[in-house]
């Protein structure tokens, strides 16, 4: 048995630590916390202080029991957590539970997994910080009594299952709020003029009027006033300029950079950024801080005088900007700036690679510029046009990078090179437009965009940006938006050898593919909780609540009293409204219904957003039809409600069965029998014919027939949301761009079942065919039971290959949900 235990909460970290300490030193994986707060109950003592009543959850027993074991076998212990709140917690539950002498154990921190940090480490431990863990805590419990006792209300007076949060709840009215401006917002038309100049030299460019005209009338006669016009360089300005590098990431800038450049989600990048972390490549990933070691910094002027030259250096020291920045981290940066291109998997080359430009770009000189301004008379008015243009005289930083820039920031036009000229120099007009321009509404928040904003008015840290964004996508409160757009015509004026002519174009606007939608759900939830629990959804009292968590890790604030200030207004606030207040249904009254009399109304009921015609009150029963994936309670029209109750739509009847179109989760279809044909893109339900629908289906069952026979079972092909597949006894098998999928030879077919058969059999662990249960491998280095449709996760401390079927029969049962008996009808 080593003398020495050390104890992380990655096994992946753990892996690489191994690598660092010699045969002394064991190193084991807590796999994050040990401990937590239970999960079917509030477990947290309000009248005794708030204290939490912590539980090893049943899946890590063995483990405890096993570090337990080996924590007393060792002559010292090392807890080498990660360096922030969570890690401090970590460690002190790793204390606590495993019941550690507090003489043999030590606390030892580092924020890059090198040689060196682990053994500077060592060299210099510590205690357990405890500030540090009271703000943990003060985080989790707080938290925790704002989702325990604000979920019930939210059951209680809108819809089960739902569920509300003290960040996630503020993003999400950061996210309705911006819908509400988009919808309120009236775009105005204005005409901008832009012309096309041409020097004696025969060098074309462009140049812009400093105003716009409101109408087209007022356009067009500035337009004619050019006609004859003699234009020549009023007036010409070069001054110097220079662009300065950004800072080192940190964890908010690095979500936004790898948002814009490699489109990554705010998980995914946090994901491959643990990965690089904990394989040593770059320093701790959840940070606030823009400073660099000065190790750092000599290891990057070493890099840019070696790649570049002496000019190209420039020592830089850079102070945070952020509210509340946390524990004093370095930046993000890579542990080795020689190492420009390891040998990764394809996401980690691409976000090494941004942190490693980043980092080395921070450390160069300033790009120097000259920035030229023409302005432009013309002889028959005092207008005058004007022409920007910068050139780059020493690249700088700009040799290896340049940050991106958010959709709000981009301006219409860039700013380019300039042609010679000199003041007085006659010009020659190539053509003048004025062209048609709508104001345009706020943009809807990115993933990226939202991190910078909620960065900006200081809620969360660091460590919450990833799990609030996939909360509020995981409850439905908003999703990712799939409109491409719609058409919008515009007006163009252009002025050519004498005459103005006119022509009609058009542009996409209102695209919100791949932006922050809020759901129907999440207004109504957001309204609620706006309405009602003002205190927990105000951006300043959130703010505030991180800034009393940076008290109590300096030490500052007592968490306890903290806590007990927030819960004496809190608590009854929500006895208040759970007994008072009404439901809440977002209810949106459209008209009457022509037929019946009755009121039409779109509103949430249980099964999600509908129109409802009639009311509970009548003694006819109300009619419901669910809303279609694109719509939504707040923007419904009458119209479009009342097309509602036309589905399905029944067409007639094929090959004997009854056909009819109808619309889906995943959008409109036409039913034939037991088959379901998706429609074209741009085709509806409410107008697709019987004819159309048989064209459909000749078309499915067409690509529904075997294309070959591989060991006595049909070979069939498809195209799904993942792209063309064959599907072979039940296996669904992608089919890459190596392969021509529309002629598939036996050859290649018999290449790909072979490939998938060896693949599925390496990933099965176990099997039990008689109960149709198997273990397989997952990602990351975890393994699902798997039965059916349900699928149960295992951690990843349990051994895959030890689990009996007894075992796997109890974690199916427990995870396949129960189903409700029926109601008794009475008689």
């Amino acid at each position: 048995m080593p003398k020495n235990l050390v104890i992380v909460e990655s096994p992946a970290k753990a892996k690489t630590i191994e690598r660092f300490l010699g045969k002394d030193y064991q190193v084991e994986s807590s796999f994050g916390h040990i401990v937590d707060l239970p999960s079917k109950e509030l477990g947290v003592d309000v009248d005794n202080g708030f204290k939490p009543k912590y539980t090893v959850d049943k899946e890590k027993k063995a483990l405890v029991k096993k570090l337990r074991d080996l924590a007393q076998k060792a002559d010292t212990i090392w807890l080498a957590s990660d360096e922030d709140r969570e890690g401090e917690a970590i460690s002190w539950h790793l204390a606590e539970e495993l019941k550690l002498d507090r003489q043999k154990t030590k606390r030892i921190v580092f924020n890059s997994i090198t040689k060196s940090a682990i053994q500077r480490a060592i060299e210099n431990p510590r205690e357990i910080n405890y500030d540090l863990v009271n703000a943990q805590q003060a985080r989790r419990i707080l938290d925790r009594l704002v989702g325990y006792e604000l979920s019930p209300v939210l059951w209680k007076k809108i819809k089960p299952g739902l569920s509300a949060g003290r960040v996630q709840s503020v993003a999400v009215r950061l996210i309705v709020e911006r819908e509400r401006e988009i919808d309120a917002f009236n775009p105005e038309a204005s005409y901008r003029i832009k012309a096309e100049f041409k020097t004696d030299k025969n060098n074309a460019f462009s140049a812009r009027l400093g105003k716009t005209f409101p109408t087209r009338e007022a356009a067009e006669t500035f337009l004619r006033q050019n006609i004859c016009a003699n234009f020549s360089v009023g007036s010409l300005d070069k001054k110097p300029a220079k662009k300065s590098p950004a800072a080192p990431f940190t964890t908010s800038t690095l979500q936004q950079e790898a948002s814009r450049k490699l489109y990554f989600s705010v998980s995914r990048t946090m994901q491959v950024a643990q990965r690089l972390y904990e394989a040593g490549l770059i320093t701790y990933m959840r940070t606030d801080s823009v400073n660099l070691s000065k190790e750092a910094l000599n290891a990057a002027k070493e890099a840019i005088v070696h790649n570049y030259g002496e000019a190209y250096s420039t020592t830089r020291n850079y102070t945070g900007k952020s509210k509340g920045a946390q524990e004093a981290h370095e930046a993000i940066r890579p542990t080795d700036m020689k190492l420009q291109a390891p040998s990764l998997e394809r996401d980690q080359a691409k976000l090494y690679e941004l942190i490693w430009k980043r980092t080395l770009a921070s450390q160069m000189s300033d790009a120097v510029l000259e920035r030229t301004n023409v302005k432009i008379k013309a002889s028959t008015h005092n207008e005058e046009f004007i022409a920007n243009g910068e050139v780059v005289k020493f690249d700088g930083f700009l040799k290896v990078y340049l940050e991106g820039t958010d959709e709000e920031d981009k301006t219409e036009e860039q700013e380019g090179m300039l042609p010679a000229m000199e003041v007085g120099e006659a010009l020659q007009n190539l053509f003048i437009s004025a062209t048609e321009r709508f104001t345009r509404p706020p943009y809807r928040y990115t993933e990226a965009s939202l991190v910078k904003k909620l960065e900006e008015l200081g809620i969360g840290r660091p460590s919450t940006y990833a799990p609030t964004i996939s909360t509020i996508q995981n409850r439905g409160y908003v999703e990712k938006g799939t409109v491409e757009g719609t058409e919008r015509k515009y007006t163009q004026l252009v002025l050519e050898s004498g005459e103005v002519q006119q022509n009609k174009l058009s542009e996409t606007i209102g695209s919100d593919k791949g932006k922050l939608v809020p759901t129907d759900i999440g207004m109504i939830v957001n309204d609620f909780l706006v309405s009602h629990f003002t205190t927990i959804l105000d951006y300043n009292f959130t703010a505030k609540v991180e800034e009393n968590f940076d008290e109590i890790a300096a030490g500052e604030e007592d968490w306890q009293k903290m806590m007990k200030e927030f819960y004496k207004d809190f608590h009854p606030n929500v006895l208040d409204v759970e007994e008072n207040a009404e439901r809440a249904s977002g209810e949106r009254v459209l008209g009457t219904d022509p037929k019946s009399g009755r009121q039409v109304a779109a509103r949430l009921g249980r099964f999600g957003p509908m129109v409802q015609i009639g009311t509970v009150e009548e003694e006819e029963k109300p009619l419901f039809a669910s809303l279609l994936p694109d719509q939504s309670i707040t923007t419904i029209t009458f119209e479009e409600a009342m097309e509602l109750f036309e589905l399905p739509r029944k067409l007639g009847v094929y090959e004997g069965e009854e056909v009819e179109a109808n619309v889906g989760r995943y959008g409109p279809y036409v039913r034939f029998g037991k088959k379901f044909v998706s429609l074209a893109q741009g085709e509806s339900a409410f107008e697709v014919d019987l004819d159309r629908a048989i064209e459909l289906i000749k078309e499915k069952q067409k690509a529904d027939a075997p294309i070959a026979t591989y060991e006595g079972k049909e070979v069939t092909k498809g195209k799904g949301r993942f792209g063309p597949f064959i599907k072979w006894d039940g296996m669904f098998i992608n089919v890459n761009k190596k392969y021509d999928f529309d002629n598939l030879s036996n050859s290649d077919i018999t290449e790909l079942i072979e490939a998938k058969k060896i693949k599925e059999a390496e990933k099965l662990v176990q099997e039990w065919p008689e109960e149709k249960i198997k273990i397989e491998k997952a990602r990351w280095g975890r393994h699902n039971i798997i039965k059916g449709r349900v699928k149960v996760e295992l951690s990843k401390d349990v051994d895959a290959t030890k689990i009996s079927l007894d075992e796997a029969k109890a974690l199916i049962e427990k995870k396949t949900p129960k189903k409700k008996a029926k109601a008794k009808t009475k008689k």
